[in-house]
Protein backbone atom coordinates (compact mmCIF):
# COMPACT_ATOMS: atom_id res chain seq x y z
CA UNK A 1 0.00 0.00 0.00
CA UNK A 2 1.18 3.55 -0.75
CA UNK A 3 1.55 6.09 1.64
CA UNK A 4 -0.57 8.20 -0.12
CA UNK A 5 -3.63 5.29 -0.07
CA UNK A 6 -2.47 5.19 3.97
CA UNK A 7 -2.83 8.62 4.26
CA UNK A 8 -6.36 8.66 2.20
CA UNK A 9 -7.75 5.84 4.67
CA UNK A 10 -6.94 6.89 8.15
CA UNK A 11 -8.34 10.59 6.46
CA UNK A 12 -11.28 9.36 5.74
CA UNK A 13 -11.61 6.51 8.82
CA UNK A 14 -11.08 8.92 11.18
CA UNK A 15 -13.37 11.37 10.24
CA UNK A 16 -16.26 8.49 9.30
CA UNK A 17 -15.55 7.11 12.67
CA UNK A 18 -15.85 10.35 14.68
CA UNK A 19 -19.12 11.10 12.56
CA UNK A 20 -20.50 7.97 13.29
CA UNK A 21 -19.90 7.73 17.00
CA UNK A 22 -20.55 11.10 17.56
CA UNK A 23 -24.20 10.43 15.89
CA UNK A 24 -24.35 7.34 17.51
CA UNK A 25 -24.13 8.87 20.69
CA UNK A 26 -26.15 11.15 20.44
CA UNK A 27 -28.42 8.84 18.96
CA UNK A 28 -28.12 6.62 21.61
CA UNK A 29 -28.48 8.67 24.33
CA UNK A 30 -30.85 10.77 22.59
CA UNK A 31 -29.27 13.88 24.58
CA UNK A 32 -31.37 17.18 24.68
CA UNK A 33 -29.97 20.23 23.54
CA UNK A 34 -30.21 23.14 25.63
CA UNK A 35 -33.73 24.73 25.16
CA UNK A 36 -34.63 21.98 23.19
CA UNK A 37 -38.42 20.93 23.23
CA UNK A 38 -37.17 17.31 22.46
CA UNK A 39 -33.73 15.74 21.52
CA UNK A 40 -32.92 16.81 17.85
CA UNK A 41 -32.52 12.98 16.83
CA UNK A 42 -36.05 12.63 17.94
CA UNK A 43 -37.73 15.09 15.87
CA UNK A 44 -35.83 14.27 12.97
CA UNK A 45 -36.39 10.35 13.08
CA UNK A 46 -40.37 11.03 13.69
CA UNK A 47 -40.38 13.25 10.95
CA UNK A 48 -38.93 10.73 8.77
CA UNK A 49 -41.42 8.47 9.78
CA UNK A 50 -39.56 6.38 11.79
CA UNK A 51 -40.71 5.04 15.77
CA UNK A 52 -38.48 6.61 18.30
CA UNK A 53 -36.91 3.47 19.57
CA UNK A 54 -35.43 2.95 16.21
CA UNK A 55 -32.75 5.89 17.77
CA UNK A 56 -31.29 3.08 19.98
CA UNK A 57 -30.61 0.60 17.39
CA UNK A 58 -28.98 2.94 15.17
CA UNK A 59 -26.94 4.38 17.79
CA UNK A 60 -25.81 1.25 19.16
CA UNK A 61 -25.15 -0.48 16.10
CA UNK A 62 -23.14 2.86 14.66
CA UNK A 63 -20.97 2.44 17.98
CA UNK A 64 -20.27 -1.13 17.37
CA UNK A 65 -19.56 -0.33 14.25
CA UNK A 66 -17.12 2.29 14.88
CA UNK A 67 -15.15 -0.48 17.40
CA UNK A 68 -14.73 -2.82 14.53
CA UNK A 69 -13.48 -0.67 12.03
CA UNK A 70 -10.98 0.89 14.39
CA UNK A 71 -9.62 -2.46 16.40
CA UNK A 72 -7.21 -4.61 14.17
CA UNK A 73 -7.56 -8.02 12.56
CA UNK A 74 -11.20 -9.65 12.38
CA UNK A 75 -11.79 -8.67 8.11
CA UNK A 76 -15.04 -10.12 8.11
CA UNK A 77 -16.17 -7.92 11.16
CA UNK A 78 -15.30 -4.91 9.09
CA UNK A 79 -16.52 -6.40 6.05
CA UNK A 80 -20.23 -6.51 7.91
CA UNK A 81 -19.24 -2.84 9.74
CA UNK A 82 -18.89 -0.78 6.46
CA UNK A 83 -21.98 -2.57 4.74
CA UNK A 84 -24.00 -1.57 7.88
CA UNK A 85 -22.82 1.90 7.62
CA UNK A 86 -23.68 2.00 3.85
CA UNK A 87 -26.82 0.37 4.33
CA UNK A 88 -27.72 2.81 6.99
CA UNK A 89 -26.68 5.79 5.68
CA UNK A 90 -27.77 5.41 1.90
CA UNK A 91 -31.38 4.45 3.80
CA UNK A 92 -30.93 8.14 5.65
CA UNK A 93 -30.85 9.76 2.17
CA UNK A 94 -33.04 8.13 0.89
CA UNK A 95 -35.57 8.96 3.33
CA UNK A 96 -34.68 12.31 3.79
CA UNK A 97 -35.39 12.64 -0.13
CA UNK A 98 -38.88 10.63 0.49
CA UNK A 99 -39.77 13.11 3.36
CA UNK A 100 -39.02 16.19 0.94
CA UNK A 101 -35.78 17.32 3.62
CA UNK A 102 -33.33 19.99 2.29
CA UNK A 103 -30.12 19.08 0.71
CA UNK A 104 -28.93 20.88 4.37
CA UNK A 105 -30.38 17.69 5.73
CA UNK A 106 -29.03 15.66 3.52
CA UNK A 107 -25.53 16.41 3.43
CA UNK A 108 -24.20 14.72 6.27
CA UNK A 109 -25.59 11.45 4.89
CA UNK A 110 -24.15 11.27 2.08
CA UNK A 111 -21.06 12.95 3.73
CA UNK A 112 -21.01 9.42 5.81
CA UNK A 113 -21.61 8.14 2.88
CA UNK A 114 -18.67 8.75 1.30
CA UNK A 115 -16.52 8.46 3.56
CA UNK A 116 -17.65 4.96 4.36
CA UNK A 117 -16.84 4.29 0.67
CA UNK A 118 -13.44 5.93 0.47
CA UNK A 119 -12.44 4.22 4.06
CA UNK A 120 -13.86 0.71 2.58
CA UNK A 121 -12.33 0.95 -0.48
CA UNK A 122 -8.68 2.45 0.86
CA UNK A 123 -8.63 0.05 3.17
CA UNK A 124 -5.46 -1.83 3.58
CA UNK A 125 -4.85 -5.52 2.91
CA UNK A 126 -4.42 -6.80 5.83
CA UNK A 127 -7.83 -5.44 7.31
CA UNK A 128 -9.65 -7.44 4.07
CA UNK A 129 -11.18 -10.52 4.00
CA UNK A 130 -9.01 -11.89 0.84
CA UNK A 131 -5.65 -9.78 0.75
CA UNK A 132 -5.02 -8.41 -2.82
CA UNK A 133 -2.61 -10.07 -4.64
CA UNK A 134 0.95 -8.41 -4.91
CA UNK A 135 2.32 -7.33 -8.21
Amino acid sequence: MTRRNKIIYWIATIWLSLGMLSTGMVQLLRMKAEGAVAPPGVDGIVRLGYPVYFLTILGAWKILGVIAILIPKFPLLKEWAYAGFFFIMSGAIFSHIGSGSSMNEIFPSLLLLVLTVVSWYFRPADRKIIPAIQQ
